[in-house]
């Protein structure tokens, strides 16, 4: 370059006019990749360095760019110092973030310079090169605009104030020298995209959403610097964040204040309304942008968004009617109805309400596409009401959506008994008042026999109905009867099926009559018997008695399928005195549904009073232990004892190792142990270990054969990754069924997502 003023002037020229056209390409705006600091004016810092090769012996800084004293970064020679070897200098350095370049710089220099001091503007190339773009020999205090574009981008830019000789020789400082700068705007190239990533939130957690959700989110960039964060739905925006950047808006274009604006790292959280979008599935997308306008974005994350309660089930149905019934089981099945792109159902509510005030409350029953609830009872004979409604996977439920059916048990037989009727004569009618408080009466009949003969001969019968549904009458009758005794039987059926029979009247005497031959003379009055003595006192007695038996001791016990039980006790005087070598009743009733019968035993007390006994495996029963009493001692009886077995079930699953899409085979066998199955089977349920809790969930349920056997198939569609399952088959209680609910040993499953 020439030293001369007028060639200093035409590079000037070429200088203005090159940023002339930078400026008209670039734009006002920053364009993506690039982006403009502005320094040391328009109230502007000075993101750069000032360094003396001499070690500060020769040269000083000066700045000023924020403040009265004008705008300026200046490097001046120190006075009184002589001499500076040649090739020694001080410079300003403008360096650019990691993985970016400055691409151009342009700004206002001026200077005084003496004794062959220089002022150079250059850039510093990765080789670690200066190479100036301009230099100044000569004084110019006229403040004068310079640019200059880099190509390639150079990683650093510098303003040298140095002694332009050999490092053999020397520049005088009698005579002070100095270089200005202000004004300056650097270009910074920066290609390189930011990271963007969604780190996590309710959101993000997978299943079915619904309500204010958040989602959190971070960027990283080690150029520029990270300026906003974008959320968007579908491509809509949901959230927009933008982080605080050091920036200045200069001549309608934003322009950083320092070499890295932003942040090199930003996170945040948002919360996301989900109502405002559809039911189904969306596409969740954040996206990160630099100050150099690079924009990254996650891949695209489906999320499932269902905010509609499920509509009422459909065509809820009472299996085996909604009348009266004397088995208290009920089962309701139902149709779901179509969610569409929404939510599968997840389960349903159920709440029985009855009479006196019975309420079981809100329960649920937790199933994927449930349909129908098994094993429904009711505390008492009586009319109840069953309530149904629907729960989706993502939580959303409505009891206007409740929809409902009876339940009806009546358990209990009528009552029936013949009405007193005039002892003299024969009646003309036959009446047996019936009642029945829940299912009312519905058939019945008379019938009757000569004493001495076995056969019954049944009467036109018909039933009365009264002001009172539970009550009514049945009335037949009298045949003709030759003269002679005859009894008379009335059997009565109410609503349910329950059955009554009895052949006494209302005050407990028999129903029979006796038609007379001719009258005969009446007998004298036999003289009455003398009073027997009234018998001595009996000393009262104590029973205790208590049941051991698996884990437990007590009143009460529960034991494994197949396991003995210990009746044990001790039997005293009312004043702790041990009876010894008495006879203790011990009375095993097994509970209804088993096939045995009643045991009756005998145990003898010892020397203090103690007796012991041995019962064997049975289904569940009641233990009723009783001392008849003696001579001399009163009877004493026990409370119940109550001997809970659980149900014996196994289990077996084949394949234990699949991948997520195929079905394993689960069979299994629930034993019988004296005990009738269930007409319809026995009821099984298949139930997984929910790690998080430790609690057994219901996964199916299934019924057994008229053998005890069961088969079932279930199919893993969720599983990503891969999880190892336990599952166990669980004996469910009913009626009548004579066993607690008894589960197999678990096993697990294996299964490996796709």
């Amino acid at each position: 370059m020439s030293g001369t003023r007028g060639g200093l002037g035409r590079i000037l020229a070429m200088g203005v006019g090159l940023a002339l056209v930078l400026l008209l390409v670039l734009g006002a705006e920053a364009r993506a990749g690039f982006y403009s600091v502005a320094q040391c004016g328009w109230g502007a810092g000075a993101d750069a360095d000032w360094w003396d090769s001499t070690g500060g012996a020769k040269f000083r800084p000066d700045a000023s760019c924020v403040g009265s004293g004008g705008d300026h970064l200046k490097s001046f020679t120190r006075e009184g110092q002589g001499t500076v070897t040649g090739t020694r200098f001080a410079r300003w350095r403008w360096v650019a973030p990691p993985g970016t370049g400055i691409r151009q710089i342009r700004g206002t220099w001026w200077q005084a310079l003496h004794d062959g001091i220089e002022q150079r503007l250059g850039g510093a190339t990765v080789a670690g090169e200066f190479q100036p773009f301009l230099t100044a020999r000569e004084t110019d205090a006229t403040p004068r605009e310079f640019s200059n574009t880099f190509t390639p981008s150079v990683p650093a830019v510098e303003d040298r104030l140095l002694c332009a000789r050999g490092d053999n020789r020397w520049c005088s400082l009698d005579a002070p020298s100095w270089s200005g700068l202000r004004a300056v705007t650097l270009t910074i190239d920066d290609g390189v995209a930011p990271g963007s990533w969604i780190t996590g939130g309710d959101l993000t957690d997978g299943g079915w959403r619904r309500g204010h959700q958040f989602v959190s989110f971070s960027g990283y960039d080690a150029g520029a610097g990270v300026r906003s964060g974008e959320t968007t739905v579908d491509g809509g925006r949901v959230g927009l964040t933008e982080y605080p950047c050091e920036q200045a808006l200069i001549d309608g274009e934003w322009r950083a204040t320092r070499m890295r604006p932003c942040p090199t790292e930003a996170s945040g959280t948002l919360t996301i309304d989900t109502t405002r979008f559809s039911d189904g599935s969306h596409l969740l997308r954040h996206c990160v942008a630099d100050f150099a306008a690079n924009l990254s974005c996650t891949a695209e994350r489906w999320v499932a968004i269902d905010n509609n309660p499920p509509a009422q089930p459909r065509n809820l149905t009472l299996l085996g009617g909604e009348g009266w019934r004397r088995v208290d089981d009920f089962d309701v099945v139902w149709a779901n109805p179509d969610q569409g792109p929404a939510s599968p159902i997840g389960g349903a509510y159920w709440r029985i309400t009855g009479p006196g005030g019975y309420d079981t409350g809100v329960q649920f029953a937790s199933y994927r596409d449930l349909a129908l609830l098994l094993d429904r009872t009711v505390p008492r004979p009586g009319a109840f009401f069953l309530q149904v409604w629907l729960r989706d996977e993502a939580g959303n439920t409505s009891h206007g959506t409740v929809v409902g059916v009876p339940l009806r048990y009546d358990d209990v037989p009528p009552t029936v008994a013949f009405a007193v009727e005039p002892s003299d004569g024969v009646p003309a009618q036959l009446r047996a008042l019936v009642a029945d408080a829940h299912a009312g009466p519905s058939e019945g009949t008379i019938s009757y026999r000569r004493l001495n003969v076995e056969q019954w001969t049944e009467l036109p019968t018909r039933l009365q109905g009264g002001a009172d549904p539970g009550r009514g009458m049945l009335v037949a009758g009298t045949p003709d009867l030759q003269p002679g005794t005859y009894v008379f039987r009335v059997e009565v059926s109410d609503g349910a099926g329950n059955r009554a029979a009895t052949t006494l009247r209302a005050d407990g005497t028999e129903m029979a009559i006796r038609k007379l031959p001719p009258p005969v003379a009446p007998q004298r009055p036999a003289a009455p018997a003398a009073p027997k003595a009234a018998p001595s006192p009996r000393a009262k007695t104590r029973l205790f008695a208590r049941l051991r038996g698996g884990d437990g001791r007590g009143d009460s016990v529960t034991i494994p399928f197949g396991a003995p039980v210990a009746v044990s006790g001790r039997l005293t005087r009312a004043d702790g005195a041990a009876l010894a070598a008495r006879q203790v009743r011990i009375v095993s009733r097994p509970s209804r549904g088993a096939l045995g019968p009643a045991l009756d035993t005998i145990a003898v007390t010892g020397e203090r009073g103690g007796f012991e006994l041995r019962i064997g495996p049975g289904p569940s029963r009641r233990i009723v232990v009783s001392f008849p009493g003696d001579d001399g001692l009163a009877p004493a009886t026990r409370p119940p004892l109550e001997v809970h077995v659980a149900s014996g079930v196994s289990l077996r699953a084949a394949p234990q190792s699949l991948r997520t899409g195929q079905a394993v085979r689960l069979s299994g066998r629930v034993r019988r142990g004296g005990a009738a199955l269930p007409r319809r089977g026995k009821l099984v349920a298949i139930q997984y270990r929910e790690a998080a809790t430790g609690r057994w969930r219901p996964v199916l349920f299934t019924r057994t054969d008229h053998l005890g056997q069961f088969h079932a198939r279930y199919r893993f569609r969720y599983v990503s990754g891969t999880a190892s399952i336990r599952l166990r088959a669980t004996a469910l209680a009913e009626e009548p069924w004579p066993y607690v609910p008894g589960s197999s040993r678990p096993l697990t499953v294996r299964v490996q997502g796709r």
